[in-house]
């Protein structure tokens, strides 16, 4: 449970509610929805190629992000990869972490999905939501960019947020991290979050992969198990689960579903493509001095898909301690598990007692987005007609020049 529910009835005193909009950017008193008399004269805004805009702002207030909803007209996969969103807590100069806007959202691989869970959610396949409780000691800005070389015609959001919210030194802040490894190295587990210094709470992780099938066909991709290194751990963990179905609350593989702590809202088999995600909400995962979490590229190697492995001519190995081929001619090799190579990708959330951490800086857009589907598919949406929203962004951009 994220919110207390007798906080639903106490008064709450010095604390005051803001929505920031297009209606109200700024999310003055008073001062939204001003344009065209208030009848709804600036519900959404053009976003050009290279620019920022600064979609909530708070500066000298304490306070916490309670939601952030939006929807945009170009919901691409090479665009939901090249918006990007940046978070500054307390007046920092550089922002404390930045993220594609799509896998921040849950939709890994740039892909389109209804689902609901407890952080985040996509009621109907067309926009984004997010629950997460954010704190600040001394103000806030989240600002979105347009990396990439179109327009984003139609961007729509609120950011709503309270002020004068009176926090302790128990305060921690919130961090989300992306990263993408295409492909992942042999034997070497993948890091959702590589390590980070300090007291905190890992609160989960949405993953995508992206199945190499040239090298190991249509075989079953999910035996990694999770790993999690907390408070000194070296060689070996202190958490650890069972394989990446189990890890996300289900077993012997994973098909498509969605609940409040787990899911896998894509599973497209037809194009060995697959979103989950795993928050710690009821389960937490706390830490005092540092946290790593990883995932093994393991697989398994099914009985009757042998011989046509075999034919593809690449070495597969074992894993275990000491690197070793696994001989695919041998129909009694067993544990039939194989370590592999695919494309990872991943944006994980947590708590930190500090505004910064040292992760590294976010992957440039040309590498977030490669191997994503066609460009070409930017404006082809069910269910808005390309002419409404050509239309539209036109007329914004002609009242943008008066």
């Amino acid at each position: 449970m994220l919110y207390d529910p007798n906080s639903f009835f106490r008064k709450a005193k010095g604390i005051r509610t803001c929505w920031a909009s297009p209606e109200n950017p700024k999310a003055r008193r008073g001062k939204g929805g001003i344009p065209n008399g208030g009848r709804k004269g600036s519900p959404c805004l053009p976003l050009l190629p290279g620019e920022s805009y600064v979609m909530a702002d708070a500066s000298g207030v304490s306070g916490v992000v309670r939601r952030i909803w939006a929807t945009i007209s170009d919901r691409s996969p090479w665009m939901l990869r090249s918006l990007r969103l940046d978070f500054y807590w307390d007046q920092m100069d550089e922002p404390s972490f930045s993220v594609p806007f799509g896998d921040f959202f849950g939709h890994g691989l740039g892909r389109m999905y209804a689902f609901d869970s407890a952080l985040f959610s996509n009621p109907e396949g067309r926009s984004f939501n997010c629950f997460i409780p954010m704190p600040f000691k001394s103000g806030m800005k989240i600002v979105i960019t347009n990396e990439s070389d179109q327009p984003q015609p139609l961007l729509y959001y609120d950011v709503d947020y309270t002020v004068g919210d009176p926090h302790g030194e128990e305060m921690l802040y919130f961090h989300a991290h992306y990263r993408r490894e295409n492909r992942t190295s042999l034997r070497k587990d993948y890091a959702f979050l590589p390590g980070i210094s300090g007291e905190g709470r890992f609160l989960g992780v949405n993953a995508g992969v992206i199945v190499n099938t040239e090298d190991y066909l249509d075989t079953w991709w999910g035996e990694g198990e999770v790993k999690m290194y907390i408070d000194g751990d070296s060689e070996y963990p202190s958490l650890c689960g069972t394989g990446t179905e189990d890890y996300i609350g289900t077993a012997w593989e994973q098909g498509q579903y969605a609940t409040l702590y787990q899911g896998c809202p894509l599973a497209d088999f037809e194009n060995n493509q697959f979103v989950f995600y795993r928050y710690h909400i009821p389960d937490p995962v706390f830490f005092h001095e540092d946290i790593r979490v990883t995932i093994q590229q393991i697989g398994f190697c099914e009985f009757d898909k042998r011989e046509s492995l075999s034919k593809l001519g690449r070495k597969q190995y074992k894993p275990g301690a000491e690197k070793k081929e696994f001989d695919l001619s041998d129909p009694l090799e067993v544990p039939p598990y194989l370590e592999r190579e695919d494309d990872f990708s991943s944006c994980a959330y947590f708590y930190l007692d500090s505004p910064e951490t040292t992760l590294p800086k976010l992957d440039p857009v040309a590498r977030r987005t490669e191997g994503l589907l066609d460009r070409s598919e930017t404006l082809a949406l069910p269910d808005v007609s390309s002419d409404f929203v050509l239309t539209y962004y036109q007329f914004m951009m002609d009242n943008r020049a008066k």
